[in-house]
């Protein structure tokens, strides 16, 4: 999701000689400012309560949106990669913004800064959508769900929780200015991600040991929660977890929203199976590109609007007609009219494309940009996204990729890249 951080890694044709090239590469993106202004970043730099588990467990830590987080561990990006696609993984997702909206007029609220119709959720349901401006373009991407505790429970990213906060600051100080019932509340508590085919017991027939990781912990029977559900929970006797079936990879998996003073129990707990490893940043990032799902700042900003980046489908039937959401009257006339530039995935030959990399006609014309590459772990060949002008966005449409002044043969390609494993109860 937000911030700036790709991982540049060859693919397996070239071996494992360039890993270190791809650590180098994520520091200098990740650590962002830190080789000039070191000692203030040390005083400011967060810390998740798993720091030190974290590093127990041969964590690489980095700087991320002021937060120190995990690269990688012991075990390379990519075996960390193909380990979520096979088997389980964790992921700390601390650094995450989330708060609660609270009061009569909580749907009004959040609904007066986002897309979505989130007044039609089903209790205990969830949604992405996405805080835009009234240029149309997108502030962030977030989950909102409404809980049965008569409260929203949101989720947006780190590197955007400076703006956010500010502005659902803003627009609760105007809405209780005009005599709305609404509050804010900002919560410390940590973030896990549980991600992969191991995830559940007794939910699909993948191994015959797969009853072993998160079932023997929950009461809930995990059958009945599907993609986008959440429940407030008992997780191995740690009361207060609100478990959330999502997550950022692609795979089958939830997010466990788990009091600070029982996350390392928790984790160990699920660490105790075999078939459960810890992932980090890396894996994180090259494994939702293989799904296809935007990051923040890099494949979505405040110049893009939800038409451009193919998210028309977070904007609510209602909320179309209504145009009642910021930006309404630019985003909602591009949906018939369309764009100019549109977010397609590529596939491409050659070395692997980066951010910022040229897209190029068949004759050589620029005609766009990408916003997000790496070789893929699981397929073993080059994948991307970026925006081309809307005549080349066909998939199946051959172009070019500019890479060091040289050119390589691409084609439009239809993400996900992979194909998604999200739990509907089938």
């Amino acid at each position: 999701m937000c911030g700036q951080m790709l991982l540049w890694c060859r693919s397996f044709r070239f071996g494992f000689r360039v890993s270190n090239e791809c650590l180098r590469g994520a520091r200098l993106e990740l650590a962002g400012r830190q080789d000039r202004h070191s000692s203030s970043i040390e005083v400011s730099i967060k810390k998740t309560a798993l720091f030190d588990f974290h590093r127990d467990q041969g964590g690489k830590m980095v700087e991320f949106a002021g937060w120190s987080m995990p690269v990688q561990y012991k075990d390379s990006h990519i075996n960390s990669h193909i380990h979520t696609r096979q088997h389980c993984s964790i992921f700390d997702v601390s650094h995450m913004l989330q708060s609660k909206v609270h009061g009569r007029d909580r749907v009004k609220f959040i609904e007066s800064m986002v897309v979505g119709d989130i007044a039609e959720l089903k209790d205990n349901q969830g949604t992405l959508t996405l805080f835009t401006n009234d240029k149309g373009g997108i502030n962030d991407d977030l989950i909102v769900t409404k809980t049965d505790q008569g409260y929203l429970y949101v989720v947006s990213n780190a590197g955007c929780a400076g703006k956010d906060s500010t502005n659902m600051k803003a627009k609760l100080a105007e809405f209780k200015a005009a005599g709305h019932n609404v509050d804010l509340e900002f919560l410390e508590e940590c973030l896990i991600a549980v991600q992969g085919k191991f995830s559940y017991s007794n939910v699909r027939p993948i191994c015959p040991d797969t009853a072993t990781v998160l079932q023997p912990g929950l009461k809930d029977d995990l059958r009945k929660l599907t993609f986008m559900a959440s429940t407030l929970t008992t997780v191995f006797g740690i009361q207060g977890c609100r478990v959330t079936r999502c997550g950022y990879t692609g795979e089958d998996g939830v997010e466990i929203s788990v009091p600070k003073s029982g996350v390392v129990a928790l984790t160990e707990r699920l660490m105790a199976n075999s078939e459960v490893k810890l992932a980090g940043l890396g894996a994180r990032d090259s494994l939702r590109l293989e799904a296809g799902l935007c990051l923040y700042g890099n494949d979505i900003d405040e110049t893009t609007s939800p038409v451009e980046a193919t998210l028309v489908w977070t904007i609510g039937k209602r909320r179309r007609q209504a145009m009642d959401f910021p930006g309404a009257e630019v985003i909602v006339p591009q949906i018939k009219a369309k764009t100019t530039r549109k977010r397609v995935g590529l596939v491409s030959t050659g070395p692997p494309v980066r951010q910022h990399t040229p897209i190029l006609s068949p004759e050589g014309k620029v005609i766009g940009e990408v916003t997000s590459g790496c070789p893929s772990p699981y397929l073993k060949q080059n994948v991307a996204m970026g925006y081309v002008d809307l005549q080349y966005a066909k998939n199946g449409t051959p172009i070019q990729v500019e890479v060091r002044k040289k050119t390589a043969k691409a084609v439009v390609t239809k993400m996900p890249f992979v194909p998604t494993n999200y739990y509907s109860g089938q």
